[in-house]
């Protein structure tokens, strides 16, 4: 029996969430354990956002390429062969084990954006239900890994997305088998060059990123509250998605941004203005995404890691220096929103219509 067309396109993003889920868990899992090791505690996060960020700009363009190569596949066989790798002993070992481990999170998350936005005829929902699986499985693996399970068991459960890869490749080969299946991302305005489009989506990325380790949380002393944390991430990135779809792109993108604005700022000890402020701030990942693939039709794996190396670049500084006072991270929260909110406004196109 054939699917309905809405099912069809939300099916991809279903499956790839689950695929995210678990590569966050693994690699977070195995993050967690590092960081018992004080030599590896101050590099090892650095070393992992650089390895499993930026080469998705380069795996994306390969994939874009050349689409029968499941990088999905090759993804979860490289974490489950990493999970195995850190139970050899010494350091070298574990250092390789982490490099493996960063380019299998990449490859993953690479193939979860190519099958999303091919088969998503032009709607953001199937790309933000793939990406906010990432943020259940980031509390997960770290929850996980202080608990006495064993490392191997990740190289298990590594596998346990390879059905989910499989089915999401029916989408993506029937999706290909239109001339151009990205070219109904229509999001940018066409009044502003796409080099343009290009520097400013990149660039609210980069100040997402950074806000994300900035917003003041005085108020996350559990781990029940860590985990509402989370949660209130990837109920945002979805919902993101998913409003955009029934709303329009601009009116979500500015709405969520300027709202989340005051909640940010007077939810530093207040956990469910906070939380409200959070997921806010989370709505407008696929829309950068969907701004991207809108100039970059016949790349979407390239665009995808445009939006990796922005984050990567938002989240560097945080290594070398923070602003430690809440007044301090105030003023930067709402100059980088302003900031924001001026370059959505100017990149994305009218809203023209409703989707359902």
């Amino acid at each position: 029996m054939e699917r309905s067309e809405p099912t069809a396109r939300l099916s991809a993003g279903w499956l790839y969430f689950y695929v995210h889920f678990v590569t966050e868990v693994v690699c977070f899992f195995a993050l967690g354990r590092l960081a018992g090791d004080s030599a590896y505690l101050w590099i090892m996060p650095l070393i992992y956002d650089a390895l499993a960020f930026v080469p998705q700009s380069l795996i994306g363009a390969w994939s874009d390429r050349h689409p029968r190569c499941s990088f999905g596949l090759i993804g979860l066989a490289l974490l489950s062969g990493a999970s195995l790798l850190f139970l050899l002993q010494g350091k070298t070992a574990a250092l390789i084990a982490l490099i493996v481990l960063c380019i299998g999170n990449a490859c993953t998350h690479v193939n979860g954006a190519e099958v999303t936005l091919r088969s998503a005829a032009g709607r953001l929902a199937p790309s933000a239900i793939f990406v906010s699986g990432g943020s259940f499985g980031v509390i997960t693996g770290r929850l996980l890994a202080k608990t006495a399970l064993p490392i191997w068991v990740m190289a298990v459960f590594a596998l346990t997305a390879i059905p989910f890869v499989l089915l999401a490749e029916y989408d993506r080969r029937a999706a290909d088998k239109a001339a151009r299946p990205c070219a109904a991302f229509r999001y940018a305005s066409e009044k502003v060059p796409a080099v343009a489009v290009i520097l400013v989506a990149v660039l609210i990325v980069i100040v997402r990123g950074y806000m994300g380790y900035g917003i003041p949380t005085a108020w996350k002393k559990t781990v029940l509250q860590t985990v509402l944390l989370y949660v209130a991430m990837g109920v945002g990135k979805a919902s993101g998605g998913l409003l955009a779809d029934r709303f329009g792109v601009k009116r979500i993108a500015l709405f969520s941004a300027a709202a989340a604005l005051p909640f940010l700022l007077l939810g530093d000890e207040r956990m469910l203005i906070s939380l409200i402020g959070v997921m806010f701030f989370s709505m407008t990942m696929s829309i950068t995404l969907a701004l991207l693939v809108s100039v970059l039709p016949e790349a979407p794996g390239l665009a995808f890691g445009l939006t990796t190396i922005g984050l990567f670049l938002g989240t560097a500084p945080i290594f070398f220096f923070k602003f430690t006072t809440v007044r301090a991270n105030g003023i930067i929260i709402a100059a980088l929103t302003l900031l924001c909110l001026i370059g959505m406004a100017i990149i994305i196109r009218k809203d023209e219509k409703r989707y359902v």
